[in-house]
């Protein structure tokens, strides 16, 4: 008996504009008091909702790249950038020499590993952000090794610390 009268409480709660009570079962309620009953939750989580994607928003615009203005200064034609790599296989097996060396150091940090290497004729150049002294002279031993002293153009940078 109890299985059918749940059965029939849950077939009256199917119906269009009618609900019962968890706690009267003999009390209906519409969906206008429903939707009453539910609106102040549903304000309240839409309210959480846009507070926390407008403070992602803000945040997202506070940081920039470490090296968005250098960019800037690359537009002018007089400085290397990665589009003057040489196609030369030598040159192609060069660059891909200095960045599995650089990339396997693990003394080195994300900034330091994601530098710029440029060969074109042989002329090594290295070019971008990094965090110390040491990670630039390690990114430059690194080229010297397989290239020479006289062939590697160190501009890296060291990050002014804030």
């Amino acid at each position: 008996m109890y299985r059918i009268g749940n059965y029939f409480r849950q077939l009256v709660a199917l119906t269009p504009g009618r609900t019962i009570s968890k706690n009267n079962p003999a009390k209906e309620r519409s969906h206008a008091e429903i939707s009453a009953m539910n609106t102040p939750r549903l304000t309240l989580i839409a309210a959480l909702l846009a507070i926390t994607l407008s403070c992602a928003t803000a945040e997202e615009k506070k940081t920039n790249a470490d090296n968005t203005d250098r960019n800037k200064q690359d537009q002018n034609g007089k400085t290397r950038t990665p589009m003057d790599q040489s196609n030369d296989p030598a040159d192609i097996r060069l660059v891909a020499t200095i960045r599995k060396m650089v990339v396997d150091d693990k003394s080195l940090s994300a900034t330091a590993k994601n530098c710029k290497i440029i060969t074109a004729g042989g002329m090594v150049t290295l070019r971008g952000p990094v965090n110390t002294a040491e990670e630039k002279s390690a990114i430059e031993a690194h080229a010297v090794m397989c290239s020479a002293k006289n062939k590697v153009d160190n501009q890296l940078e060291v990050k002014v610390a804030k």
